[in-house]
């Protein structure tokens, strides 16, 4: 009977970390292009949002780096192989491991310039169609 118990309470607590009733701290690490990291930051799984973890690799970017992000809106965040939306929080978007509970987290950053987002110039970069072949038939 208290086996059955125990195993009550345990999944009532499973339940409630799943809808977010206990306040999980995780670590996150950021991955840069180049293999280095930033972090490991610390923050609550349910309360920080991706737009927040962006903001925060802005402000902690490397200087020495040639490539840099200028607002949030440059960062793309990767976790389990998924693009991370803005509005949805580190618990929401945590890959799920088994029963293997994840207080770490590396998060790959991909910085993407709003200048490169922008469709270049049509006018720019028309050529003049042709219709020559450059096969060489033996």
């Amino acid at each position: 009977m208290a086996e059955k118990e125990g195993a009550k309470v345990g999944a009532e607590e499973m339940e409630e970390r799943e809808r977010g009733g206990e306040e999980e701290e995780v670590e996150v690490k950021f991955r840069l292009f180049d293999g280095s990291d930033i972090g490991p930051v610390r923050c609550n799984a349910a309360a920080t949002t991706v737009a927040a973890l962006k903001d925060r690799v802005v402000a902690d970017w490397p200087k020495d780096k040639s490539i840099s992000p200028k607002t949030a809106n440059d960062v793309k965040l990767i976790s389990g192989g998924k693009i991370l939306e803005n509005d949805k929080s580190v618990a929401q978007c945590r890959a799920p491991f088994g029963d293997i509970p994840s207080n770490a987290i590396t998060m790959h950053v991909v910085v993407q310039p709003s200048s490169a987002k922008s469709k270049p110039d049509k006018k720019a970069n028309k050529l003049p169609k042709t219709t020559r072949c450059s096969c060489t038939i033996l």
